[in-house]
């Protein structure tokens, strides 16, 4: 992706944010058709990449999609990875944490998704809902019974400072240890967000979408800005920075995400294994033994005699040959 374009998307680690700093229809000058085009050849090269990610088997990716309802993230998905192996690739979505959950840290859920290496990890919502849904209602956190934590105001800015602390020595510890961290949030507009809501109460294929929490969320649009704001602050970091990605036209979210993915698998500079002496003699053995036959020295030679009468092969061929020989000698 162009410098220019990347300023426009990337949370500049170390600064403070405000989501309403970002463009949500922001398309870097390219018309849907231009996106599209594009998107079509990062489908195929993130094939490419990915085949050598499973084969080289030293790193994973982990794609982390943060978003309000409805800016995308599932048709994200959808297109983005439409042409990798599905057998290197694993989604997971965090709904509300079960009572198994609940019994562990926040990010025990977290952890036992991550990818292995050699793989592509999704995260539909994931460990930031932690400091997005339940900083906006703070009751949430009351359920986790953490030591100390008895009632609302005991959910102060020292203990989220704590929690954004948390996640990013998480995101550290992994990206040493090979994991390859690309958090984007999917940044759309309250009156899209408006618009898409009504194209699903309008469309029957789409109503299952719908739920009333939505709008009441909705409510909390403000909140919501406050925390996503706070998020991009203080965890957008050098490790695993966060890409704002303008999600009113679905086209070019779809194409920028890509073209990121891209991008920062490229630059792992991934090759297939390379053989040990060991193995390419073992290759050649394998050669000989698989290998077709050499036909041609067993071909008989050319003759320039005339060539024998065909030899008469059925019964049927036999007796009418008798025949002939019969009607000849009367």
């Amino acid at each position: 992706m162009k410098k220019d374009v990347l300023k426009k998307i990337i949370a500049k680690p170390g600064e403070k944010h405000k989501v309403s700093d970002y463009q949500t229809d922001f398309t870097a000058g390219l018309n849907k058709d231009e996106a599209e085009r594009l998107l079509t050849e990062n489908t195929e090269k993130l094939a490419k990449l990915q085949d050598k990610l499973y084969a080289q088997d030293r790193y994973s990716v982990l794609v982390i999609f943060q978003a309000m309802d409805a800016a995308g993230k599932d048709g994200t998905v959808k297109h983005v990875m439409s042409g990798i192996n599905p057998q290197g690739c694993q989604v997971y979505s965090f709904k509300q944490p079960s009572a198994e959950e609940l019994d562990h840290d926040y990010l025990w859920r977290i952890y036992k998704c991550l990818p292995e290496r050699g793989r592509i990890g999704i995260f539909n919502r994931s460990h930031y809902e932690d400091v997005l849904v339940a900083k906006v209602h703070p009751s949430i956190v009351l359920n986790g019974k953490l030591p100390k934590i008895n009632k609302i105001e005991d959910v102060d800015d020292k203990f989220w400072k704590k929690r954004y602390r948390q996640i990013n020595d998480l995101e550290r510890h992994l990206t040493e240890n090979g994991t390859v961290i690309l958090k984007f949030f999917l940044n759309v507009s309250h009156e899209e967000q408006e618009k898409r809501f009504l194209a699903r109460l309008d469309d029957e294929s789409k109503n299952w979408k719908f739920s009333a929490s939505d709008l009441k969320e909705r409510e909390h649009w403000d909140d919501y800005m406050k925390a996503y704001s706070d998020m991009l602050t203080h965890t957008s970091t050098d490790d695993a920075p966060w890409y704002v990605i303008p999600a009113d036209n679905k086209w070019f979210m779809r194409y920028a995400v890509g073209e990121v993915i891209c991008d920062r698998i490229n630059d792992l500079k991934l090759h297939y294994p390379v053989l040990t002496e060991t193995a390419k003699q073992e290759l050649e053995a394998a050669k000989k033994i698989l290998a077709p036959q050499n036909t041609e020295a067993e071909k008989p030679k050319a003759s320039s005699k005339t060539p024998k009468a065909t030899k008469i092969k059925t019964i049927k061929d036999k007796q009418a040959a008798k025949s002939d020989r019969k009607i000849r000698k009367s």
